[in-house]
């Protein structure tokens, strides 16, 4: 069984241990391993476990002799990669420690368990060392230490939250650092590094919170475009 890791961010993990996030990122740049994972790849993977009413195991470190910290509660493929949600079990010692772990970010990593069906892999004719994963059969879903691709992010923040955050600012009230940074990653694509820079230069020593939401609601404008 193969076995590959994504970077993700844990600041929405939340308190009853469930999480969101991306398990793998498809048709990107190639990541540690060289391969790249095409979109559709997870599409035959998902469709079985779905028939079976089932779900991948949800481990730690691929322990596969010990038994699952918690639960996947859905796994859909979109444009971006594998989104997952899940569920740590916080009534077992396992399950509790990584969620204290990743509330703390001593963890940072997701990474695939996987087989590779007949014909699901093929070489880059000209990259010497790249692999196009075409098709991939899933087999459990670890947290782990170290990520390998830092593309697959953990989006904990849900459409919803956005939605809040834009109504506010389309009402005139002034975003907290905090909702201006969340914004400034999910809505507008920054990194953690630069949403915090943008939120300090944009909220710090702002004057009067209508001259800030004026502010909002015209960086607002220009994100529609």
């Amino acid at each position: 069984m193969f076995k590959k890791s994504f970077g993700f961010s844990t600041e929405e993990v939340e308190q009853d241990g469930t999480f969101v996030g991306y398990a793998s990122t498809v048709f990107g740049e190639p990541d540690a391993y060289g391969d790249i994972v095409l979109p559709g790849a997870f599409k035959k993977t998902l469709a079985r476990y779905t028939a079976e009413k089932s779900m991948p195991s949800m481990l730690f470190g691929h322990k596969a002799d010990e038994l699952p910290i918690g639960d996947w509660i859905e796994m859909v493929e979109d444009e971006k990669g594998l989104r997952v949600k899940g569920q740590l079990d916080l009534d077992d010692p396992e399950g509790a420690r990584v969620h204290r772990a990743l509330k703390k970010r001593r963890v940072n990593g997701l990474s695939i368990g996987y087989v590779i069906p007949s014909g699901g892999i093929e070489p880059d004719p000209e990259r010497k060392g790249v692999y196009y994963l075409k098709e991939i059969d899933l087999r459990e879903v670890s947290v782990v230490n170290w990520p390998a691709n830092r593309n697959a992010l953990v989006d904990g923040v849900k459409a919803e939250a956005i939605h809040q955050i834009k109504s506010k600012l389309a009402a005139g009230d002034r975003l907290t650092e905090r909702e201006f940074e969340l914004f400034m990653r999910h809505a507008a694509g920054l990194s953690n590094s630069q949403a915090e820079r943008a939120a300090r230069l944009h909220l710090k020593g702002q004057g009067e919170p209508a001259e800030a939401a004026d502010e909002g609601l015209a960086f607002l404008r220009a994100l529609k475009g």
